[in-house]
């Protein structure tokens, strides 16, 4: 995903890199069925821009994803689907709108809030900043998460080329905006693996889709949990899950006789784990033939719950990328993914996940999900344990960027455990 051709963009061009705002607090209400798509007349400004006031570049400091925090056993489902439907869950996401006053304050309205901030994180998950002149650009997208003294780190699958930088400079990756995969309908997922998850993201719109569509859709974990019938849960999480990210088809060994067919195959599947694999650093394991096709090779992530408890309030939330990456649904809905990177969700035993049970993930997920129309300079900051992500498909021209948030500092350049940019830059500059 991401993977749009050339350079390294420094900046994005500026409307005015305005302050913040008064808050204002109130419900997001998800729009009505077929209501009308907007459109936006804004020319796209993306420009190679280096300002004398730029802070500095920190692309080569950033710091690893960190390492995923798993807690998953031993949680009472009934009690806690029951404490959840008691407490009724806040709103999520949360909106703070800015007033003339706060925007003339500049990031400093960010800073003097940073605590209050952070605790409204914590309790409603996701953040809608709306209104902010602030964040129109990458300098004061920048200002305002160095203003609540977050901390950014790479992409969790940054090693694997499909993470393309908007501003390396600015820790600022692309979201998926390119325009043949347009028509792809990105489905709720957390920016996560088995080995890394970010703590948080900072999802900011600098322009809207020019035609219709690309709207960005979250959905609270915690309600996901909440709503699933809890013997599909229980089932689910007993069983655990496991994802498979690729398929390699190689249907012309089956005309080898068996020895050499044999030996092929072995050699085939030490190839991509020692030269494909070490790239996603996921853990993957290569098999033959788990969706019933012999000569088909799959890279399959290790076994993990479905369900885990949050890091810091220790709360369950379902925590798994099923109602993206279960080919199941993918099949019933626009998908513009080519069949090497058609993903599937397992069991993690590798047999299959009934229909009807991933059906009733799919209709629990889709009726907690909020569609967010984003408009320039507008962020979704969201708890990345807590809340998925996805991105409804579109037409014309879009411009929508996320930052990633970890647990350390920015690191010297020459930090030995860094994970290399290479495959990012090749990819991104071929494609």
């Amino acid at each position: 995903m991401g993977m749009r051709s050339t350079r390294l963009i420094a900046a994005i061009t500026a409307l005015a890199a305005a302050p913040a705002a008064a808050l204002t607090v109130g419900p997001t209400l998800r729009p009505a069925a077929g209501a009308a798509q907007r459109t936006s007349g804004r020319v796209r400004a993306v420009a190679e821009l280096v300002r004398a006031d730029s802070p500095p570049a920190i692309g080569t400091a950033l710091p690893d994803c960190p390492p995923t925090i798993w807690d998953a056993d031993e949680i009472d489902i009934e009690a806690w689907q029951k404490q959840y439907r008691e407490e009724g869950l806040p709103v999520c996401p949360i909106e703070i709108h800015a007033t003339e006053a706060a925007n003339a304050a500049g990031a400093a309205w960010f800073v003097e809030r940073r605590e209050e901030l952070k605790a409204t994180l914590e309790k409603h998950g996701t953040i809608w900043f709306r209104g902010f002149e602030l964040m129109k650009d990458a300098d004061g997208f920048r200002s305002f998460w160095e203003s609540l003294d977050l901390d950014p780190c790479l992409d969790p699958l940054h090693t694997s080329g499909l993470r393309k930088f908007l501003s390396k400079d600015d820790a600022l990756y692309e979201e998926v905006n390119k325009e043949s995969l347009s028509k792809h309908y990105i489905g709720l997922h957390n920016e996560s693996t088995f080995k890394k998850t970010a703590k948080a993201g900072a999802f900011v719109c600098f322009k809207p889709a020019t035609g219709w569509g690309g709207e960005f859709f979250i959905a609270d974990g915690e309600a996901i949990f909440r709503d699933l019938d809890p013997e599909v849960l229980r089932e689910i999480m007993r069983r655990k899950v496991r994802i498979s990210v690729s398929n390699l088809d190689f249907d012309l060994l089956d005309k080898l006789p068996p020895p050499q067919k044999e030996a092929a195959m072995r050699k085939l599947e030490q190839m991509v784990a020692d030269g494909v694999a070490p790239k996603f650093d996921m853990d993957l394991e290569m098999l033959w033939g788990t969706d019933g096709r012999a000569m088909r090779l799959q890279a399959v992530q290790n076994a993990q719950s479905p369900v885990n408890r949050h890091p810091a309030t220790g709360r369950p939330a379902w925590f798994c990328n099923l109602h993206n990456q279960a080919r199941f649904l993918r099949e019933r809905r626009p998908c513009g993914t080519p069949e090497v990177g058609m993903t599937d969700i397992y069991f993690g035993d590798l047999s299959l996940i009934p229909g009807e049970m991933l059906q009733h993930i799919n209709e629990v997920s889709e009726k907690n999900i909020v569609t967010v129309p984003m408009q320039p300079g507008e962020v979704l900051l969201c708890d990345n344990y807590r809340v998925l992500h996805g991105r409804d498909i579109f037409d014309g021209d879009r411009l929508h960027a996320v930052s990633w948030f970890g647990d350390e500092k920015l690191q010297d350049d020459s930090a030995a455990n860094k994970p290399g940019d290479l495959l990012n830059v090749v990819l991104n500059s071929a494609f």
